[in-house]
């Protein structure tokens, strides 16, 4: 018999008296086979003192061996989809009789999809404009900037210094040093500190300065610190900019003209822009669903999802240089911290497996093909290990649900209605 709550299940299983004889006899026979005991050979001792001496482990590999068995069997009859691992409870063991026991576990949960076509969602086409498209060829032009040194004199705003520096106090553990750093004097990007250091500095001079960096600073050990530098002028230097005309263009690569690539910098910024604006229309999309259907979730699967965003948070810190073993982990305050948003994901996963279900969205072998390439092209690897290694490692099952999703979204964002989005959403 089967006690349904939500997802929760509990089951009762009674284990035949014969079936559990027969198991102890099989056990027995096992053990008495291996047994060293004084004054027999092995496998000749008597089976009586064979289940005596052994009795606790005799019953204990019996019930290992019989109790997955007629659990899996009770599953099976009853049409259960088990999603966690079974608790057993109650269990009753005697002599001669008949195995009871109790398992809770947890189920796949049933629901009826609604509807999902037709949704509104805020979505417009985005527009590039003149100044975006200057803004980017700028930085092109930037990055292809050249550094002339200059005869020796003092330095001053707009000058670029080349320079070595190495830290004095603020930080912990040994010095930092660094060479052939570049600062601008006066530059929107340089602290305040290095350029009043700086000014009227001439090539072999040494100054000092002391930088204070805010809290969220890229470099962890400088993060939030006040730090003392010492800083060696090496050679001062003016920055020139390549003109913005068709050599420029044609150095770049398969360009004739200068306007040839703003259009080409007007398509890639429409490409990203379109890109951010679908995606935040495809997770709009999901939000609606995903509050549209109320079923149970299964708490497997949200601690499953919640474990899945920790490892990725603790491979982003290790990636940072941090030793994530020597980090305490409150397990109980975590998943309370990340429940509401893994359920979110797990729903919406379920959901969208759903869709594609119905709609009949699958992989086909020339996409899952295409993201091995991309892969393996990635990692500068023959095409073949890596498919062998993603084979091996399940990672292929993931390049397939990952498709699959991606075309479940795209289904769901074309078959909705677009509306206008609000002025505060456009910004």
């Amino acid at each position: 018999m089967a006690l349904i709550e939500g997802c929760k299940h509990s089951i009762e299983v009674a284990i035949p008296a014969e079936a559990v004889a027969a198991e102890i006899e099989k056990v027995t026979e096992s053990i008495r086979a291996k047994a060293h005991i004084q004054g027999f050979r092995p496998g000749k001792a008597p089976a009586g003192i064979i289940r005596s001496r052994f009795a606790q482990e005799i019953r204990q590999e019996a019930l290992e061996n019989l109790v997955p068995k007629f659990l899996e069997q009770a599953f099976e009859r009853e049409n259960l989809r088990v999603v966690s691992r079974p608790s057993i409870k109650d269990l009753h063991f005697h002599e001669g009789e008949a195995v009871h026991f109790k398992a809770e576990f947890e189920v796949a949960p049933e629901f009826e999809l609604k509807d999902v076509r037709g949704l509104q969602v805020a979505y417009a086409e985005p527009v590039v404009t003149d100044e975006e498209i200057e803004e980017r060829l700028n930085q092109i032009r930037e990055s292809r900037a050249e550094f002339v040194n200059l005869d020796p004199r003092p330095a001053g705003d707009g000058d670029h210094c080349l320079v070595s520096l190495e830290t004095l106090s603020g930080i912990e553990g040994e010095p930092m040093r660094q060479d052939d750093i570049n600062i601008e004097i006066g530059g929107k990007d340089t602290f305040a500190a290095f350029s009043d250091a700086l000014r009227g500095a001439v090539p072999g001079d040494v100054r000092e300065a002391e930088v204070s960096y805010p809290e969220d600073y890229a470099v962890d050990r400088l993060a939030g610190r006040t730090v003392g530098f010492r800083i060696t002028l090496k050679q001062i230097r003016r920055k020139e900019l390549p003109e913005l005309n068709d050599e420029f263009a044609r150095d770049l690569g398969d360009f004739q003209s200068i306007d040839e690539v703003r259009e080409e910098i007007r398509k890639a910024i429409f490409r990203e822009k379109d890109y951010d604006a679908q995606v935040k229309a495809k997770n709009d999309l999901v939000d609606q669903i995903v509050a549209m259907h109320d079923f149970p979730v299964p708490d497997a699967y949200i601690d499953d999802r919640i474990e899945n965003m920790l490892d990725g948070q603790f491979r982003s810190m290790q990636a940072q240089g941090v030793d994530t073993s020597k980090i305490r982990i409150d397990w109980q305050k975590l998943r309370q911290n990340h429940y509401e948003q893994a359920r979110h994901d797990v729903k919406a996963a379920l959901l969208l497996g759903k869709i594609a279900a119905r709609e009949n969205i699958g992989a086909s072998e020339e996409e899952i093909d295409h993201e091995v390439q991309r892969i393996a092209r990635q990692r500068r690897e023959p095409v073949a290990a890596v498919r062998l290694k993603l084979e091996k490692e399940g990672g292929l099952q993931t390049i397939v649900n990952r498709i699959i999703t991606d075309k479940t979204l795209k289904f769901l964002f074309d078959h909705a209605v677009k509306v206008p989005p609000q002025p505060a959403e456009s910004e």
